[in-house]
């Protein structure tokens, strides 16, 4: 089997159900998955230390289930059944807990970086935020498998949560925004504070 199929030529790309143009909702949501999936990849291979192996385990997980979600924004008939699911979601949740309470307190913004490990890993937020408003934008329009939107909005807060475990890990500390007000609360009831939610 070739790697190159030449049907794409024309700029359209099948999904599961059809065809459409490359540059379709569905095709720009499930692109900008795969392309937060291979930051991840690339901060893997900045994780091989002994101390973030549960990280690094934690992060192989998230790539099948990046699969999963993507696979799932490329049903245009509802012909298979859906992936991703609610479990996925409480798993990044309970982590995303355990994680805040073992990074430093946070009271202002931080700017992204510290260790390249944690750089890359805001990269991947970001770009996940970015895959967050695709699918918001393909929601508007389109049926899809809401989990995978709560899934890839819980995911750039854990990419937040880990990025700091991360640094906190390896000595180094969070820069704060030099111009931040005290946004962060110690309150039991809010979890999620990467600051685009």
């Amino acid at each position: 089997m070739k790697l190159y199929t030449k049907t794409g030529d024309g700029g359209k790309t099948s999904l599961i159900g059809g065809r459409v143009d490359k540059h379709h909702l569905r095709v720009e949501a499930y692109g900008t998955i795969d392309e937060a999936n291979s930051f991840i990849g690339q901060a893997m291979a900045l994780l091989t230390d002994a101390r973030f192996a549960d990280v690094y385990q934690e992060l192989k997980k998230i790539q099948h289930e990046l699969f999963d979600c993507g696979g799932d924004l490329a049903i245009v008939q509802n012909k298979i059944p859906y992936k991703a699911t609610a479990e996925m979601i409480t798993f990044l949740e309970q982590r995303i807990d355990a994680y805040i309470d073992e990074a430093p307190p946070l009271e202002r913004f931080i700017l992204p970086g510290g260790t390249p490990a944690a750089a890359a890993l805001h990269v991947a937020r970001t770009v996940t935020r970015r895959a967050e408003r695709c699918i918001v934008a393909l929601k508007q329009t389109e049926e899809i498998n809401t989990y995978v939107l709560a899934y890839i909005n819980r995911l750039s807060d854990y990419l937040f949560a880990i990025a700091r475990v991360v640094n906190a890990r390896s000595g180094v500390q969070d820069v704060e925004y030099a111009r931040s007000a005290i946004v962060f609360r110690d309150k039991p009831e809010q979890k999620e504070i990467e600051p685009s939610e």
